[in-house]
């Protein structure tokens, strides 16, 4: 549930209700809004329900107190209505612009990041991806360069004026892979790993979670809300392609999941094309189909010679592809950024979420 203050309410009076909130081995979460300022109420309520609601409601200062369907709470949009915004040096993600993640899935060498960071920042791109920690099928891949790639990050955000984000795959991995990237990105594997949530919900770092590859829209928006009651609302959500009978492509990218994520929950989702397809000629196509669906930008990996590449040749594009998508999807998103209303019927899309929820 979440407690709605009147808009005179006093600081004194915010607080008188966090402190029952907390004698009752209960957590408040605070969240300012524009018009509103909410307190969330997370923990184990249970048969207290109606009349905590009620000793609630009776307190000074309280417009309103209200339960939230959801089983995420924090991420819900139920609790938070506006869109989280998040910046990161120069980029902005979540604001109506259009974030785009690139770079190569593993970082090489210090002269193939570098010549894929000039590229891709030349042709727009807004956020420069590289793998240092690379989590492989097989054990006797290419597992990357690990902390030797975090320092060549740095150097090209330094160089390029591009924000880093980079994959985190353990817990005690987040504080040395913090200290270089500006966003950490937790993996489809580790979606469901509690720990890691935790540990990154417990940084100064925005957070980009991708989808596991057989996660439920449910399971994904409750691994966001470990991170968030951890202590970290900035949250990236990125759809990755799930497993499904399928196997001409790598993934089967769900698209409808999009508009499915932003009626349920105020966080920033983008795609990844790259993962979903696995085929670089699908891309483009898909990397359009996320911007068309209302994704606020989209992740894929560009090398100067993919066919070279250490890991995942066949899904990188080159320079000169990337810049070609990058002219396409700009076409797309300005056209629906012109439009005088959200291509995406939010009312039907909130009760078609209601009714896939209500199954579970």
């Amino acid at each position: 549930m979440f407690v709605v203050m009147a808009p005179a309410a006093s600081e004194a009076e915010l607080l008188g209700v966090k402190s029952v909130i907390l004698a009752e081995g209960l957590s408040p979460y605070e969240h300012a809004g524009p018009d509103r300022i909410a307190i969330a109420i997370v923990g184990e309520i249970g048969k207290r329900k109606a009349a905590l609601i009620e000793r609630l409601a009776a307190l000074s200062g309280v417009a309103s107190v209200t339960p939230i369907n959801r089983p995420f709470k924090l991420a819900s949009r139920e609790f938070q209505p506006e869109d989280t915004v998040i910046r990161v040096l120069d980029a902005v993600v979540g604001d109506g612009g259009l974030t785009v993640m690139a770079g190569p899935c593993s970082v090489e060498s210090r002269d193939q990041l570098f010549e894929t960071a000039a590229g891709v920042k030349a042709a727009g791109a807004t956020i420069l991806r590289g793998g240092a920690f690379k989590p492989r099928t097989s054990p006797y891949s290419f597992q990357g360069l690990g902390v030797e790639a975090l320092r060549y990050l740095a150097e090209a955000r330094e160089a390029f004026g591009l924000p880093v984000i980079t994959e985190v795959m353990e817990p005690n991995q987040v504080d040395i892979v913090a200290e270089y990237a500006d966003i950490l990105q937790i993996g489809t594997r580790n979606m469901q790993n509690y720990s890691l949530l935790t540990a990154v919900g417990r940084v100064a770092r925005p957070v980009m979670l991708k989808r596991g590859y057989g996660a439920t829209v449910e399971e994904w928006l409750m691994a966001a809300e470990y991170i968030i009651s951890s202590g970290n609302p900035n949250v990236i959500l990125c759809e990755r392609g799930i497993r499904t009978f399928e196997t001409y492509t790598r993934n089967t990218m769900d698209l409808s999941a999009v508009p499915v994520v932003h009626s349920l929950t105020h966080l920033p989702v983008i795609v990844d094309p790259s993962h979903a397809t696995g085929k670089r000629w699908l891309v483009k196509p898909l990397a359009l189909g996320g911007v068309a669906v209302g994704a606020d930008g989209v992740m894929v990996e560009v090398h100067p010679r993919p066919d070279e590449a250490l890991s995942d040749a066949e899904q990188q594009l080159t320079i000169p592809q990337f810049a070609d998508m990058m002219v396409s999807v700009g076409v797309v998103h300005g056209y629906l950024r012109d439009q005088p209303h959200n291509p995406v019927d939010s009312a039907s899309a909130t009760a078609g979420g209601d009714d896939a929820l209500s199954r579970h």
